[in-house]
């Protein structure tokens, strides 16, 4: 009960203060920029979703079969070294990974896309391995017992019961994606960090937060869509409990 009074007392909180942000915004008229150049914001909003769909991708196909190759018994003994390599790459900060990748590729959208890439690892990867290694292992040995072939396994136990640590690495490595992406700008991989970084130039709010807010806007709303996704996909009996 007291846990549930403190949630609500918190989101309570959190609505008043972007209602209070939204009444702050449109009374200062700080969104006539994104109205005036509308075409550009779609532009600049289509760039911004393609490098997080496509590094986001590159790091989940990448990032999971590794982390479920290095829980195969016979390829356990690299788990060390490959925790180390994605570790090392997500303990750089972005702006140092935009510098390096624009040393050895140049400047531009894949340079953008490989670095974005490299930060969005280590969620993913890491999630997914401590989830399959959670898994129960008198569940396994059952399916093991039923004449289940090491395939089958993981596809019918582990996985499943992975799902929700899984997908929360995912939502995870997406969220911080969209928020980096705005860094792309300054390596000239487009996207709405032109505006952002545009407006702080020139000591524009209306042009950095026509930038910064559809920005937020889209983190929330694939939140909410990745939250929902993980609803329909994760069983039931992996979900954690929420009392």
């Amino acid at each position: 009960m007291g846990k549930n009074v403190v949630t609500w007392t918190v989101r309570v909180i959190v609505y008043i203060g972007l209602l209070a942000f939204f009444i702050w915004v449109f009374s200062n008229s700080y969104l006539n920029h994104l109205v005036e150049n509308f075409e550009e914001f779609l532009v600049l909003l289509r760039q911004h979703i393609q490098l997080v769909a496509l590094s986001s991708f590159l790091a989940i196909a990448v990032a999971v079969p590794s982390a479920i190759l290095v829980t195969r018994p016979q390829f356990q003994r690299f788990e060390g070294v490959v925790s180390t390599v994605v570790n090392f790459g997500y303990t750089i900060p972005n702006m140092a990974i935009l510098a390096l990748m624009m040393g050895i590729m140049g400047i531009g959208f894949q340079t953008a896309v490989v670095a974005l890439f490299i930060y969005s690892i280590l969620p993913i990867f890491r999630n997914t391995l401590a989830g399959i290694q959670s898994v129960n292992s008198n569940l396994i040995d059952s399916a093991k017992g039923m004449g289940f072939k090491p395939y089958q396994i993981l596809f019918k136990v582990e996985l499943p019961n992975a799902a929700y640590s899984i997908i929360a690495g995912i939502r995870t490595a997406v969220v911080i994606n969209i928020g980096a992406t705005a860094l792309a700008y300054l390596i000239g991989g487009g996207g709405l960090g032109n505006w952002i970084f545009v407006g702080i130039n020139v000591f524009d709010n209306s042009i950095l937060i026509s930038g910064a807010l559809p920005i937020t806007i889209l983190a929330i709303t694939v939140d909410l869509f990745l939250r929902l996704l993980e609803r329909k996909v994760v069983p039931r009996g992996a979900r954690p409990s929420t009392r």
